[in-house]
């Protein structure tokens, strides 16, 4: 089945959501995504091209909030476009030194990726985040052939010097791999509604656990547990259960 349609200002949704933002205006239309959803519960998507997030600027202000930034996510998907790609790296780059996190959630949407963006985040981040699928496509890229899963996780893991790797598989469960061991948490058996939101979700609980102190054990915990009950919601940013945050 496809998805209706919904035109929510993201301003509007975040206000909503009680999450603090800042937004550059650009003289370019909101990003758009076309989801539709298979009869598992599982989504493909159409993006559309040259929208707001394909146009981000550098500007003073995002400067100063890159140099008091402990945590960021990125993807290879913003950095489609040059504009974008250039501010990303910026930002990363402008990060303090010591102990922070810049987890490179990759995202091989469509055709909008290539090797030398891949490389060039692997690079940057400390922390990688992918799924089953793209772990076929990196480790391709990056000569781990061995097609042992732990195997493959591990040369880039040493290969360019990352705290965590994490991995997830959908309903096989998820991996963290770091120098000091592996963690592994199948997935819940829940009732699906849709998937769409998961990855983020489990990114996102992940990363909150881990500044709060937690171990990786008990931050993984965390995030298989967000991550499962978005599956049971439609949409991709459910009100969570106090038990579950």
């Amino acid at each position: 089945m496809e998805s209706k349609p919904t035109v929510v200002g993201i301003g509007e949704l975040l206000l909503e959501k009680k999450v603090k933002t800042l937004f550059s205006r650009v003289e370019f239309p909101t990003g758009t995504v076309q989801v539709k959803i298979d009869v598992k519960g599982v989504p493909s998507y159409e993006i559309k091209k040259n929208v707001a997030w394909d146009n981000i600027t550098w500007s003073d202000e995002l400067q100063k909030i890159a140099e008091q930034t402990v945590a960021v996510c990125f993807g290879t998907l913003a950095q489609r476009s040059e504009v974008s790609r250039v501010s990303i790296n910026h930002f990363l780059d402008s990060m303090p030194s010591g102990n922070t996190y810049k987890i490179f959630d990759i995202n091989l949407r469509q055709d909008f990726y290539t090797r030398d963006n891949i490389e060039s985040s692997l690079q940057k981040c400390n922390v990688l985040k992918m799924n089953d699928e793209e772990l076929v496509v990196v480790a391709k890229m990056f000569g781990c052939t061995s097609q042992n899963t732990e195997n493959d996780c591990r040369k880039l893991l040493n290969d360019f010097d990352l705290k965590m790797l994490i991995l997830t598989c959908g309903t096989e469960g998820s991996y963290i791999f770091s120098k000091e061991g592996t963690s592994f948490i199948e997935t819940p058996k829940v009732k699906v509604a849709d998937t769409v939101g998961a990855g983020d979700s489990f990114t996102a609980a992940f990363c909150a656990s881990i500044l709060e102190g937690k171990s990786i054990s008990m931050s993984h915990k965390s995030a298989v547990e967000v991550s499962a009950f978005v599956c049971t919601q439609n949409g991709a940013m459910p009100k969570m259960p106090i038990d579950t945050i």
